[in-house]
């Protein structure tokens, strides 16, 4: 007997019972739209302007989200506190993409490995299969799965670090001249926040904020530091506070951090032009070589395939 109807079924009878329990949990709790409807009290069509602000709310925000909340609450009291912290690390270095919360990516977390599991089983399952294969492929899946969405925190975390990198020496270019122009280092910064929307140009707008909110500026500095979590940043973060301290000239330093860091790119690009050779063998061994070898012996191999053949 197949287990394929056995598995279905447990997993649907699952994730029933947790939206129940779910929804028993929350029947009390506000509507989501009620804030939204507050702004259009003094409207008459309440019914049309309802329609309106649902319409208004993309796809993912109104469906998606709401449901993986759910999931995320009911989940929420079975995950450790270890991991919902190192959840929020992953996502601030991030850059909290699309208001991320540990919530969030624990019920897409749980959603993704039953889809996966799923579709591993349909895939890799068969009539004659034995249940154990069924099983493994439901394991593999669901563990892949489960560990999708930390996988593609960690893609964001890569790609935000290396526009950080190719960035910050043109961004401390730009400092540099404002200060010398007359500004101080936080107008600068901000100056920075205001000319470029980057991951660098966002934290440098953060610093600011935190300044203005009472916030010291080595701290503020501190902490972009360690939401950005490059080692250069770091390294100049390091500068500015140790000259602010020493009382040294803030255009000197910045004029010499700004050096250091086109070097350290211009040795980044070197390096990486040097990795190209070695990396581009495996596809030319894999497709480009059999391609030359099929064109270029291809009709010598036929005629002669033709000699003896026709000899024999």
């Amino acid at each position: 007997m197949s287990i394929i109807p056995f598995v279905l079924g447990g997993v649907a009878i699952l994730i029933a019972a947790g939206l129940i329990a779910v929804g028993i949990a929350n029947r009390n709790r506000a509507d989501p739209l009620a804030d939204k409807l507050a702004d259009f009290a003094g409207q008459t069509e309440l019914t049309s302007n309802l329609e309106q602000i649902e319409l208004s709310i993309p796809f993912v925000q109104r469906v998606i989200m709401p449901i993986l909340q759910k999931i995320a609450e009911f989940t929420l009291r079975f995950t450790p506190a270890q991991m919902l912290e190192s959840t929020q690390r992953l996502i601030d270095l991030a850059g909290n993409p699309n208001s991320l919360t540990p919530p969030i990516i624990v019920g897409m977390r749980v959603v993704m490995a039953v889809v996966v599991g799923i579709v591993a089983l349909l895939i890799f399952s068969k009539p004659d299969q034995s249940p154990f294969i069924s099983l493994l492929a439901v394991v593999g899946g669901a563990v892949f799965g489960f560990f999708l969405p930390i996988l593609y925190l960690r893609t964001l975390i890569d790609r935000r670090k290396q526009e950080v990198l190719k960035s910050l020496p043109d961004a401390l270019d730009l400092m540099c001249i404002c200060v010398e122009a007359g500004l101080s280092f936080d107008g600068a910064m901000a100056k920075v926040y205001e000319k470029w929307n980057n991951a660098l140009g966002m934290a440098f707008g953060r610093v600011i904020h935190e300044i203005q909110l009472g916030t010291s500026r080595r701290q503020s500095l501190r902490n972009m530091a360690d939401r950005l979590d490059v080692p250069d940043v770091t390294s100049f973060t390091a500068s500015i506070i140790q000259a602010d301290q020493l009382g040294v000239s803030i255009s000197t330093v910045l004029s010499v951090q700004a050096e250091q860091m086109r070097i350290k790119r211009r040795q980044r690009a070197e390096e990486k032009a040097q990795q190209a050779p070695v990396k581009i063998m495996i596809p030319l061994a894999i497709f480009i070589l059999p391609s030359i070898w099929i064109v270029t012996l291809g009709p010598a191999i036929v005629q002669l395939y033709g000699i003896f053949y026709a000899g024999g």
